[in-house]
């Protein structure tokens, strides 16, 4: 049985800046192993696990898709013995002075992220968050050694401790969003127990800190019937209104909004419902910035659903979740995916497959 909190902490201390992904690809493929029929990497590095159903060839299919890529840096140059990086996907500045990082050069090297102290600055400068040309990296070589071990275009990838906390809430880096991909191999293991129809493809998608793009391909080249992009939400925390907030510990989000087709969320809700599985609402009126964004769009067009997992402080190196809201997640997808048939293929009008 998946220990969701031992396979979240190993996929949130790997290294897979976007665009990078192959080590957390490989911990992804050696979880999933036992649950997959079938696997397969595409030409943008996106790991798709296949389950086949049982129903009559051939049959419908849903993707489910969880990015595995993290927000990073990059090296861009030297200044005598430190290092000068460019961001890679959405790193908020204001987090980078004194974070402990990884350079990815000839070998891992510890570093942190320096700026000048507070005692010579102006008090403008002191006021304001300090801009990227203002921050370094220092490894404690000098200048001869840091060039023979580090290059320009090297990874650098933040460095922190999983830290478990009470009442099953943990901290870390980079749940965003591999908290998805636990949530799929909850799913996956729980289908292994149950009888479904329809087969599931499972990605664990790339670069989608950068524009969706892993989802974009993947969609497109295994065109599936339906799809459910898992990614995570604004968990309830102070400062943030309650009309942008999902609720800690209350199970998955499920998303409202032009990014989901109303069936797929009213099945959705239904189904949590039918068994008693705790879920919320999330309204969101415009893009959902996650991979069902490019998914709903691919080809003719995939009938998506959204589900998110409450997240506090995303973007951040301590990422703050409950393990209950992933084991929530897998299982109403489970449940969702076993439920499918044909009158739910014929009410989305899907013309292909058909389960038995």
């Amino acid at each position: 049985m998946i220990d969701t909190t031992e396979l979240l902490r190993q996929l949130s201390q790997a290294a897979g800046v976007t665009g990078y992904e192959d080590d957390v690809r490989a911990l992804v493929r050696e979880a999933l192993t036992p649950l997959a029929d079938e696997f397969r990497t595409d030409a943008l590095g996106n790991l798709i696990a296949v389950q086949y159903g049982e129903g009559a060839e051939p049959r419908p299919a849903i993707m489910l898709a969880a990015h595995m890529d993290e927000i990073g840096l990059m090296v861009s140059g030297f200044e005598g013995s430190f290092l000068r990086f460019h961001t890679v996907g959405g790193v908020d500045l204001r987090t980078l002075p004194g974070q402990e990082v990884t350079v990815h050069g000839v070998q891992p090297l510890p570093g942190i992220v320096a700026s000048l102290p507070p005692h010579v600055l102006s008090p403008e400068e002191r006021s304001k968050p300090v801009p990227l040309d203002k921050l370094f990296i220092d490894v404690g070589l000098d200048a001869e050694t840091v060039r023979q071990r580090v290059h320009v275009g090297d990874l650098i990838t933040m460095r922190r401790d999983f830290l478990p906390l009470a009442g099953n809430y943990v901290s870390g880096k980079a749940f965003d969003d591999r908290a998805g991909i636990v949530s799929l191999a909850v799913c996956l293991e729980m289908l292994r127990g149950m009888r479904h129809s329809w087969d599931v493809y499972a990605v664990a998608t790339t670069q989608e800190e950068i524009g969706l793009r892993g989802a974009t391909v993947s969609a497109y080249g295994l065109a599936p019937d339906i799809a459910i992009a898992v990614d995570v939400g604004f968990g309830k925390q102070q400062g943030v209104s309650d009309s942008k907030i999902v609720e800690m510990d209350a199970g998955p989000a499920i998303a409202m909004g032009p990014n989901v087709h109303p069936l797929m969320h009213q099945r959705l809700v239904a189904t949590a419902k039918r068994h008693e599985l705790k879920y919320q609402t999330e309204v969101i009126a415009g893009a959902s910035g996650t991979d069902g964004w490019a998914i709903q769009v691919a080809r003719e067009g995939i009938p998506t659903a959204v589900l998110s997992i409450p997240l506090r402080y995303m973007h951040t190196t301590v990422e703050t979740l409950c393990t209950r809201d992933i084991e929530r997640t897998g299982r109403l997808m489970a449940l969702f995916i076993a439920g499918l048939d044909d009158a739910f293929a014929a009410d989305l009008g899907l013309q292909k497959g058909a389960s038995a």
